[in-house]
């Protein structure tokens, strides 16, 4: 992370998001001048760790008000950009009473608004979307009918709907109202970076990760009893910020990335905590029999359906064209973890 690109623009958008800090911090460090879309610059929970990079990159770093319901919202903080790294995405809430307007709306709106902010303003050259390896996959039991028993950048997810997993169904909508904006133009070009399950530290406080309830279930008692047999596709934060930049400065590069470590089971994460913490937190030590969460998934808001296609199902991806393409060097999962791990205790959340 040597290079220098003191001239060129970059637009983050959500720019206080768990991935986007590190990215704009990134960014100001190999002397970027970067344009941050917040959602309200003055709420200072939210953005004073931007503020922090303000103070330290004077004249670098600059706040905009942007709304993704908004149409036009963009097209100040976007102009005279040569970079554009949408990252924003809408905020998803827990018990969900309508998915089609409180998720699947504001994902399409949002990645239109943004993308036809770029056809306006004509300094933009890249787009860097952040997708998921949601828009891959629907369910682990997916991976059963892929050609080499592993999910690669090919795949699409075919098997969320609004009805089932539809988080990942608008993930998976956003990113191909993305392509389909991307081609009916010629200017800019697109590159797209599919992260699995995202860990590590947040330069804000830990609570404002996205991945906290994973890491937090695993700590505090939840799963005390024993951990169901989940497996999740990980990686880390701050290889998802580099792959992002490599995105926009590998002028080949191209269409989709996986960004994955590798997978590992709850039981596999918590057993790397408890090597460096002992039984100090209520961290699960054995697994729960598939039969056993399936009886008492309901009960804990998982349906039926989803422990009968996701636990006890592995999950692997390709993640060589991240490697090759990008110069992606993942770092080792166990030092995600025990990075996220020592700030959630450091922040007080266990």
């Amino acid at each position: 992370m040597t290079a220098k690109h003191h001239n060129i623009t970059a637009l983050v958008t959500g720019a206080n998001g768990y991935i986007a800090s590190w990215l704009v911090k990134y960014l100001l460090e190999q002397e970027f001048t970067v344009h941050a879309t917040v959602r309200d610059k003055t709420n200072q929970n939210k953005v004073s760790h931007l503020q922090t990079l303000i103070n330290e990159y004077p004249g670098k770093l600059t706040l905009f008000n942007a709304d993704l319901f908004n149409n036009g919202d963009f097209d100040e903080a976007m102009e005279g950009c040569e970079l554009v790294f949408h990252t924003a995405s809408p905020f998803i809430i827990r018990g969900l009473n309508d998915p089609q307007t409180e998720l699947i709306d504001p994902a399409l709106k949002g990645t239109r608004n943004v993308l036809e902010s770029a056809n306006r303003i004509h300094s933009v050259k890249r787009i860097i979307l952040t997708s998921s390896v949601v828009a891959i996959y629907g369910d682990y039991v997916d991976m059963q009918s892929t050609e080499q028993g592993v999910f690669t950048e090919a795949h699409w997810n075919t098997t969320s709907s609004v009805g089932h997993q539809p988080y990942s169904y608008s993930k998976t909508l956003a990113e191909q109202e993305a392509i389909k904006i991307h081609e009916a133009q010629s200017r800019w070009d697109m590159v797209t970076v599919n992260p699995g399950l995202v860990l590590g530290p947040s330069l804000a406080k830990a609570s404002d990760s996205t991945s906290l309830s994973t890491m937090l279930e695993l700590m505090d008692g939840t799963l005390r009893t024993g951990a169901p047999d989940l497996r999740f596709p990980l990686v880390d934060v701050r290889d998802v910020a580099i792959a992002h930049i490599n995105a926009a400065t590998t002028e080949k590069a191209l269409g989709r990335h996986i960004l994955v470590a590798g997978s590992q089971s709850m039981l596999e994460m918590a057993n790397i905590i408890r090597k460096k913490y002992g039984s100090k937190y209520g961290v699960p030590r054995w697994q729960v029999p598939k039969p056993i969460v399936w009886l008492v998934g309901p009960f804990m808001g998982i349906t039926r359906d989803f422990v009968a296609n996701n636990v006890s199902h592995a999950i692997e991806f390709d993640n060589q064209r991240a490697k090759k393409e990008l110069s992606v060097q993942f770092r080792p999962i166990a030092e995600t973890v025990l990075d996220h791990a020592d700030q959630i205790i450091s922040d007080g959340l266990v």
